[in-house]
Order: structure tokens, then C-alpha cells, then sequence
């Protein structure tokens, strides 16, 4: 990141010093192509970042809350929704964590389709009988399944799979987190959020 000169660092932070209610103006960040960033945890920018990266000329601002900063020389509106200058070309590899593997099986207990709660993880073949802890072997389980299978097999515990585990590419794992909207969206990142969903007549 290139360092700031004085000028901009001074506008930074005029605007950074103001009223704990403005943390509630999160910006989404687009890529160049009008995508989110990520979907889970959504591409979101504290609205300082948003409002220093449309001064360094890296965004596009795209849509504005009614909600304004004010430094000792100007007044803007808060950003809403911004736009990379510079397309980021997104992970191709998905890392092997718990996160991913939960949001793979869509928190979800692959046994008996329990969603929410307290999640573990679970090898299909045992470690015990040499189950390597690798994409297609572990999978997404609720305590009591977890519990239940203990060090046995899916036979041997009369269980089943709701689908078999196997490793997501990383569209498809974006893909799944769009079913997962955070608990507040506003109204101006839902074009960008849903732009295939069915337009109303």
C-alpha cells in the first residue's frame, strides 16, 4: 500500500474522529466486475476504510447512506456501496479449516440434518482405523450424531449420509455462502447481492 502524504493523511483522519453510531455504516465492497468480494462473511468495509479508499481514488462509490462525516472543511455522505478500481482475482484453492468445512455441509449435521446449534466434526472412517482427516473423510455433525458414531462405522452405527463429503471448489463454496445473508442488509446492497434473482413485473 503506497504511504499517504500528508494531505490525505490529515483528511483520514478528520473524518476517523466522530460518534461511536457511525460504526453502524458498514460499506460493501465490490470487485471490479460488481461482485461482492466474498459472500461469507460478506465484503464488508468499516465506513473510515471506505471513505479513505474513494480519497486514494482505489473505489468507486456506488451508492450512499443518507448518514454524512463532516471534517472541519467539507461534509460527504457515507458510503454504502463501493467498487474496486482494480479487479482482486479471488482464491482458487479453499483452505482445509472448520469454517470451510461447515459452510461446505451448510451447517448442517450430515447425519440427521440438525442445522444450527453447537456443530462438530467427524471422520467417516475413523482415525482409529486409519481415516485421514482430509476433505472427502470429515464432515459436519451435531454432538449427539458425533457421540453416537463414536469410533465406528456407518454401518456398524446404522447411520447414513446425507451426501458424501468431498472437496468444494472455490465457486462453489462462494455459492453456498449466499444462502447465508448476515443478519442486517441494507437496502442499497441487495442489487448487488442478489442481481439473479427474478426481477418483480
Amino acid at each position: 500500500m503506497q504511504a499517504l502524504t500528508e494531505e490525505q493523511d490529515c483528511f483520514r483522519t478528520a473524518f476517523v474522529h466522530h460518534p461511536g453510531h457511525l460504526k453502524q455504516h458498514p460499506a460493501l465492497v465490490l470487485n471490479a466486475d460488481y461482485r461482492p468480494l466474498s459472500y461469507y462473511p460478506l465484503s464488508l468495509w468499516p465506513w473510515q476504510e471506505a471513505v479513505k479508499a474513494a480519497w486514494l481514488d482505489r473505489v468507486d462509490i456506488v451508492a450512499e447512506y443518507d448518514a454524512r462525516v463532516h471534517s472541519p472543511s467539507m461534509s460527504i455522505r457515507i458510503p454504502s456501496v463501493v467498487v474496486l478500481k482494480s479487479y482482486v482475482k479471488p482464491r482458487s484453492r479453499v483452505a482445509f479449516t472448520r469454517f470451510n468445512l461447515f459452510l461446505r455441509d451448510e451447517f448442517t449435521c450430515q447425519y440427521c440434518g440438525a442445522r444450527g446449534g453447537e456443530l462438530t466434526f467427524d471422520h467417516v472412517v475413523p482415525r482409529a482405523r486409519g481415516g485421514r482427516t482430509t476433505w472427502e473423510n470429515v464432515v459436519a455433525a451435531c454432538s449427539p450424531c458425533n457421540l453416537r458414531k463414536g469410533a465406528r462405522s456407518l454401518r456398524e452405527a446404522g447411520m447414513r449420509l446425507h451426501r458424501s463429503p468431498r472437496r468444494p471448489d472455490a465457486e462453489a463454496l462462494r455459492n453456498i455462502g449466499r444462502k447465508f445473508p448476515p443478519n442486517h442488509l441494507h437496502e442499497s446492497w441487495l442489487d448487488f447481492l442478489y442481481w439473479d434473482a427474478e426481477l418483480e413485473a
